[in-house]
């Protein structure tokens, strides 16, 4: 990639992805990423599981009524625990380790979307976060916040058409609303 502008603009959610297995490297490169991500006060609050068994896969898409069942057709994921033990901003730390996967992954020419799993419910109401916790074994007091799908894009996407940027969401000194 160019420059981080560039990748900004060219990434976006893939929810398609080809059979093609990732490689050792890629994965390597993607986890070392996720562990420099950025953490308050270097405290490192997530843990990272990488799944790419495809009847896991299958089994954790449908960890929520909506929004994973994508996940059954990507190669690989990454959940993104975060630990309220160890912080008190866990959900942020693991947020932003999330995000890094994202960008990470759009630099190596690959795809991938986020699932967010933390205060999402099955169908019959039963939280997200305790589905994919039974499923991958998953020790209290990690909480999960995110499964990450990634694999090499099955699909073009556009990159991010700046003329839908939100420039009134941009407040300069203080908020200032929009005079009517």
């Amino acid at each position: 990639m160019e420059s981080f502008s560039e990748l900004v603009r060219l990434r976006r959610s893939m929810r398609k992805f080809t059979d093609e297995p990732l490689s050792a490297e890629q994965v390597e490169t993607l986890l070392r990423a996720a562990l420099m991500s950025p953490s308050s006060k270097g405290k490192h609050a997530w843990h990272f599981i990488v799944v790419d068994d495809k009847a896991m896969l299958e089994r954790l898409s449908m960890c929520k009524a909506q929004g994973a069942d994508f996940l059954a057709g990507a190669p690989m994921a990454v959940v993104v625990c975060g630990d309220p033990s160890e912080s008190d901003v866990w959900v942020e730390d693991a947020s932003v380790a999330s995000t890094v996967l994202l960008y990470q992954a759009e630099d190596l020419g690959l795809g991938a979307c986020w699932i967010q799993v933390r205060e999402r419910y099955t169908a019959e109401g039963e939280p997200a976060d305790h589905i994919v916790r039974f499923l991958l074994h998953i020790p209290e007091p990690l909480q999960v916040v995110s499964i990450v799908a990634i694999g090499h894009k099955g699909m073009e996407r556009k990159p991010f058409n700046e003329d839908r940027l939100l420039w009134e969401k941009v407040h300069v000194g203080e908020f200032a609303p929009e005079k009517e």
